[in-house]
């Protein structure tokens, strides 16, 4: 077992929105099981944002834990329904089996000037205690007019700080501070994957024939 990441894009005959790990059925090479995928940028950099929706527009990696299999198997992904039936989502090929491709997600905190001076000001509502603001210290604020800044030093034990920017901020600006954490796929590999319901045409459906009456 390993980390298995597929290179896929958008079936155009689905469109449904699929959440990210939520749980699909693969079709990859001889094998067939079903897990709950992350999904993820595709670029050239060493780490990759996450998605949260797989987007019918872009091209996304999957990653999910499975058994080793080698490049370049392609890949089938299927949404089961509520009566048993599979639809294709998407489709694609085996990028790599690398467990240290790194997926990171982007979490926002947002604070609000409560003191705005020359180029300084005192915001607050980010944090709520001293020692969180002397933790997040080293990173940079941003606005969102524009403004770039740093933490200068806590106030008080509540959560207020004073911070430095490059200009001065306007009193309806909000300042952010962005944070990334590294997620990993669940572990929901199952091999048993129930055989999909064939698709049976009603009799309502059926075409009415006219018979003429003798």
């Amino acid at each position: 077992m390993s980390v298995l990441n597929f290179l896929v894009r958008r079936h155009p005959s689905n469109s449904e929105p699929v959440r990210a790990k939520e749980e699909l059925i693969f079709h990859c090479g001889f094998r067939r099981f079903r897990a709950s995928p992350l999904f993820s940028q595709h670029t050239s950099a060493d780490k990759h944002k996450l998605e949260r929706f797989l987007r019918p527009d872009a091209t996304l990696v999957v990653t999910v834990y499975a058994p080793i299999t080698f490049p370049p198997a392609s890949v089938l992904l299927f949404k089961q329904r509520s009566n048993g039936m599979h639809d294709l989502i998407a489709t694609g090929s085996l990028l790599s089996v690398d467990p240290d491709r790194i997926v990171i997600k982007r979490l926002v905190l947002s604070g609000h000037p409560f003191k705005i001076f020359t180029r300084t000001a005192v915001v607050r509502y980010m944090f709520f205690n001293r020692e969180d603001v002397m933790w997040f210290k080293p990173v940079e604020l941003r606005t969102k007019w524009g403004r770039r800044g740093h933490i200068k030093e806590p106030l008080g034990t509540h959560g207020h700080m004073k911070c430095h920017f490059d200009g001065q901020l306007k009193s309806q600006d909000t300042v952010l501070l962005n944070l990334y954490k590294r997620v990993f796929p669940k572990w929901t590999y199952d091999p048993h994957v129930p055989e999909p319901v064939p698709w049976v045409r009603s009799e309502s459906a059926l075409p009415v024939q006219e018979v003429e009456m003798e």
